[in-house]
């Protein structure tokens, strides 16, 4: 925990402090932040309040009060629900504004950790409780250098094997004996799967390799019983994500398609056309913002973006948000770009990592083009290849 950078934060932002709660590991946010076990054993509820200036101070049960022993700041003890209440309007003493892991209305869902009840308690001893969205922003989804360095070493190794996976398809589908070939949806997720472990990268599920109609699917997954054969004529999507075996690296993530054996009818190159010009007004928002060194929005790359698809008469096919932030996590802690799921007002930061894959899915095929940016001071950048044609395989 930097408890330097913190306070200057609630400064910045005008609050008093920010108060953290956790019981039987409902925040993992707060565990992150503040460096702490998430394997201890916490059967009590612990409080955590880091003023805007000034001494932490810390609020536990008798019976587990060294769970915080880690973290700087004065002690107080309850047992009873009754010295709890006592405790928790003498820790936060003549702070007023106070960050929480909260959101209005749950309009950002990915940082309301808090219950209701421990809200309404503190409203009712007086207390603003506001969002630390940007905070958490602030402190978990910015990049360090090695994390950067450890999404180009991905990016590469990734970009490898997708291209090689194509060609494979290719292989397997025409051998060189000249006899009919066959490979299947799965089998091309156990070859992806294989390249990625060979170049030391670790992922969670997946990756997506799906054709025609299962292209749709935006989640969908195959599996070694439940598999599409990939044939000639088909339209075909591969999504595929993965990071360093290590630590503290961050996620690569993108997603092509193509079709097999044959050009893309009419329909299908219309539908790629306004993805990619979809994706690339997300973009070239974002870029201008930072070379303005203006604040962004996450809403607003997804309204850039969704007005290129809405335009084109698909609005109703576009059913999830234009990207999301990227760190340790594939669907990291930072803004998402989305105002559809959500109306995420948190700011993209510099030095942060997103996804930017509009989609469109018609029941018969469906398209995304899925890139991801990097941010820094006055500027922001695409980090690996971006797809301009449909592949021919």
């Amino acid at each position: 925990m930097n408890l330097e950078a913190i306070q200057s934060a609630l400064r910045d932002a005008g609050h008093d402090g920010w108060l953290f709660y956790d019981h039987h590991h409902r925040d993992p946010i707060g565990e992150r932040i503040l460096g702490l076990d998430p394997k201890a054993h916490i059967t009590r509820r612990w409080y955590y309040f880091i003023p805007a200036t000034g001494e932490p101070r810390k609020l536990m049960h008798r019976i587990e009060q060294g769970r915080l022993d880690s973290l700087p700041g004065s002690k107080g003890l309850y047992s009873s629900w009754q010295e709890l209440a006592t405790g928790l309007k003498a820790m936060l003493g003549g702070s007023k504004r106070i960050a929480m892991q909260y959101s209005p209305d749950n309009a950002i869902m990915y940082v309301s950790m808090v219950d209701a009840g421990t809200v309404e308690f503190l409203r009712n001893i007086g207390k603003q409780i506001v969002s630390s969205a940007d905070l958490v922003s602030q402190f978990e989804a910015v990049l360090t250098e090695k994390q950067i360095i450890s999404h180009s070493v991905a990016q590469m190794a990734i970009d490898e094997i997708l291209e090689e996976a194509w060609k494979e398809i290719a292989r397997r589908l025409r051998p060189a004996n000249g006899k009919p070939g066959k490979v299947t949806e799965f089998d091309m997720v156990q070859w992806l799967s294989e390249g990625m472990r060979r170049a030391n990268l670790v992922w969670e599920n997946g990756p997506n390799v799906s054709v025609n109609a299962n292209c749709s699917d935006s989640h969908y997954e195959p599996t070694a019983d439940n598999t599409a054969d990939i044939k000639e004529g088909d339209f075909l999507l591969i999504d595929i994500w993965g990071r360093v075996d290590d630590a503290d690296s961050i996620f690569y993530d993108i997603t092509w398609t193509g079709v097999v054996g044959r050009e893309p009818t009419e329909r299908e190159q219309h539908v790629f056309e306004t993805v990619c010009n979809a994706r690339d007004a997300a973009i070239s928002t974002v870029e201008q913002a930072f070379a303005e060194g203006r604040p962004i929005c996450g809403f607003e790359a997804d309204d850039a973006s969704r007005a290129v698809i809405r335009a084109a008469g698909f609005a109703d096919y576009f059913t999830h948000r234009t990207g999301h932030n990227i760190a340790h996590e594939i669907h990291g802690p930072g803004a998402h770009l989305d105002n559809l799921e959500t109306h995420d007002i948190r700011q993209i930061l510099p030095n942060t990592c997103f996804s930017v894959e509009p989609g469109i899915y018609l029941p018969e095929f469906g398209v995304r083009s899925e890139i991801d940016m990097l941010t820094a001071p006055g500027k922001a950048w695409v980090t690996g290849k971006i797809q301009r044609e449909l592949v021919r395989i």
